[in-house]
């Protein structure tokens, strides 16, 4: 335990604190000093004990309304951390659907690139067919022509 010695209200008060808290136990005390003192400034002499009362009453006030405005962000936070996993989810949904609407995409793709090819397949059969015949029938005529 490390010892501190403050002066408040023009006293020396010696006080204990854990090793490595001196520095952090001296600024409290300078804080309570002012506010102490504003109090004595604002209020005049109005006796030690109720300038004490009024400041621990005025510190525990401030106390109050920060605890007050911590659970308020806490609960802000909160708040913010919901609709953060409600978008998150919304963004995954999203996702998955572009993805089956890519799969679904892709598939009917490759069906028409397939329907195409047998269309071009049945095409050039035709074109074939068609030469064909029309090779025939010129192949007949001049036949016809050349007999008769």
């Amino acid at each position: 335990m490390a010892n501190v010695t403050i002066k408040f209200n023009g006293k020396e008060f010696l006080l204990s604190c854990d090793d490595g808290q001196e520095e952090h136990l001296e600024e409290l005390l300078i804080q309570i000093n002012q506010k102490f003192n504003d109090l004595k400034n604002d209020l005049g002499n109005i006796g030690e004990n109720k300038l004490l009362l009024i400041t621990a009453v005025k510190v525990m006030d401030e106390y109050h309304e920060t605890k007050k405005k911590v659970e308020q962000k806490k609960t802000e936070l909160k708040e913010l951390s919901n609709k953060f996993r409600e978008l998150k989810s919304l963004v995954y949904e999203y996702r998955d659907r572009k993805e089956e609407e890519i799969k679904n995409l892709n598939k009917n793709h490759i069906e028409l690139k397939d329907e195409i090819e047998q269309s071009q397949k049945h095409y050039e059969k035709l074109i074939d067919t068609a030469t064909d015949e029309i090779s025939n029938f010129v192949e007949n005529a001049n036949t016809d022509k050349v007999s008769r």
